[in-house]
């Protein structure tokens, strides 16, 4: 957690929200193209990068790593790579801040590489288990130490001579996918991954664009098969990082639950493993439309317009949770605005989160009227219909931005003023959030 002070926000019921914006480019997205820089040969040029703070974590860890980087203006980057195989030990502990993508993937990427490298992270961070990674990668040949429960300060000695292995997803999850696949472009043989469920394939499409040898296919049994071919030169690209559809869910929401509201948000990702909320929301009666639909660098794009709606609760699946992971606290905010219960299954990924964003969800609900019911996969809103939530409680954020932010959009439809306890979270992946919202209408202070 950050040292400077808290920055406390408050949020009240605003008018009408109208406007044309963008959001920051997609977080994901942003790290891969910083990591696959690096192991890449030339340079690589990218555009639309999230300038918060957990990308930039991630770009000095793959400065310190050998990589040569130029900022060139808002968003536009470049990555001289050194190539699989040649990366540099780093001289000092790799700070990934508030992100467990950038220390998940990242281990990956360095664990079949021969050097010794220390992770460490802010308060949140190192909370977090990172025993789902480090088991797949000790198979591979990698070391690890580090605090109880598998948590940093972390110590990895990278392996002189990598294992390919054929791994099996526990629980569906992106970053450990991910951190095996990196590992497995510096082993020899073929590495493979097989998911239960897709989740998000950035990395995939991310790998094929630099040039990675690798297969996909799907089992009798509808599993997911992933197989890459190692110690393949991977070949500098130029990248275009779309705006992040979880960035995009909260003004999304915003204006859905806001009478009288048009928002329109340019150049939002459509990666159909991303795009679970939209759906959701749809179903819920949501007036969401997508235009200019598009593919740019590989991945779908398109443009949204959300309209103010009459939203009712429904039955979320377990099945689309790999879809919205990130999405549950800001969809509980529409919840609380429909009329009817709105019951989410299968969010037990939640717990091991920035915090427990069931949990804190809850709390913070309960704090402003609304009732919530929770178990350890699933939370219940019980709607309070269109600008009935009472509000006038306080939210502990714990350092989690999609937490600031949910609580943020929901005080703009409460009765009364949220207070929401730290704010500074929030620049760890929408940095202008307050400034953006603040110009469609809403009252932030």
């Amino acid at each position: 957690m950050s040292s400077a002070p808290a920055q406390p926000l408050t949020t009240s019921k605003a008018q009408a929200l109208k406007g044309t914006i963008q959001v920051p480019g997609d977080k994901s997205m942003s790290h891969r193209a910083l990591m696959f820089g690096l192991v890449s040969l030339g340079e690589t040029r990218i555009e639309g990068l999230l300038e918060g703070d957990d990308v930039l974590c991630t770009a000095r860890a793959v400065e310190a790593l050998g990589a040569k980087i130029t900022h060139h203006g808002p968003g536009s980057w470049s990555v001289i790579g050194v190539g699989l195989g040649a990366l540099r030990e780093p001289e000092t502990a790799l700070d990934m801040g508030n992100s467990g993508t950038a220390a998940r993937l990242l281990m990956g990427l360095l664990a079949s590489h021969d050097l010794t490298a220390t992770f460490v992270g802010d308060e949140s961070l190192s909370s977090r288990p990172m025993g789902r990674v480090t088991t797949p990668l000790e198979q591979m040949g990698a070391q690890f130490q580090s605090r109880e429960g598998g948590r940093l300060p972390l110590t990895m000695v990278g392996a002189r001579d990598a294992l390919p292995i054929r791994y099996e997803l526990p629980v569906a999850s992106a970053q450990v996918k991910s951190a095996v696949l990196l590992a497995g472009l510096n082993a020899p043989g073929e590495t493979t991954v097989i998911e239960p469920w897709p989740t998000r394939d950035h990395s995939e499409r991310m790998m094929r664009a630099f040039g990675a040898e690798l297969n996909i296919e799907e089992s009798e049994d509808s599993k997911r098969i992933i197989t890459v071919s190692g110690q393949k030169e991977l070949y500098a690209t130029d990248v275009t990082v779309a705006g992040d559809p979880s960035s995009a869910a909260f003004p999304v929401v915003a204006a859905l639950i806001t009478p009288g509201s048009e928002v329109h948000i340019q150049n939002v990702g459509m990666n159909p493993t991303r795009t679970g909320l939209f759906e959701v929301l749809k179903a819920m009666g949501g007036d969401i439309e997508f235009i200019n639909e598009r593919e740019v660098a590989g991945e779908p794009v398109a443009d949204i317009i959300a309209r103010h709606s009459q939203l009712k609760g429904i039955e979320v699946p377990a099945d689309i949770a790999p879809r919205m992971i990130d999405e549950y606290p800001i969809l509980s905010m529409a919840a609380a605005n429909a009329t009817g219960t709105t019951v989410m299954h299968g969010v037990e990924e939640l717990r091991v989160k920035e915090t427990d964003r069931i949990g804190a969800t809850a709390r913070g609900l309960e704090a402003n009227g609304v009732v919530v019911h929770e178990t350890t996969d699933s939370l219940s809103v019980e709607g309070c219909g269109q600008g009935g939530v009472p509000g006038g409680g306080e939210v502990i954020s714990h350092f989690d931005h999609r937490i600031a932010m949910s609580f943020a959009v929901l005080g703009g439809a409460a009765q009364k003023p949220i207070h929401i306890d730290d704010g500074r979270a929030i620049a760890t992946s929408f940095p202008n959030f307050v400034e953006l919202m603040k110009g469609l209408g809403a009252d932030l202070t």
